[in-house]
């Protein structure tokens, strides 16, 4: 791999995890602007999906590891964080788009 696909790689990645703390950030010190259950969940799964996330990249195993000889609660240990995670990812970033529209409407 050539030193500037590690460096495009590298900065692809910082703008994601940048945008997803300045979600976070948001998610935590303002109100939220999405319905209230989502708010908690998010605050609730957030720290939780960045470790999640961590680990994922770090070992660099596939987001879902789903085999055919997996039972029952195997599957559902695997899926619910990615799930959750997933979820949470979308919720706080609609709110922090829904926090900068309405920052830019009334200002």
């Amino acid at each position: 791999m050539s030193s500037k696909s590690k460096e495009l790689i590298l900065i692809q990645r910082v703008l994601v995890w940048t945008l997803y703390f300045f979600s976070g950030f948001i998610l935590y010190s303002n109100k939220g602007f999405i319905p209230f259950m989502l708010i908690n969940f998010s605050r609730i799964i957030y720290p939780l999906s960045i470790f999640w996330l961590q680990i994922r990249i770090k070992k660099r195993n596939n987001f879902m590891p789903i085999d055919s000889k997996m039972s029952t609660s195997q599957l559902w240990f695997n899926l619910l964080p990615v799930i959750a995670s997933l979820l949470t990812v979308i919720f706080s970033l609609t709110n922090a788009f829904l926090y900068i529209l309405g920052k830019l409407i009334n200002s």
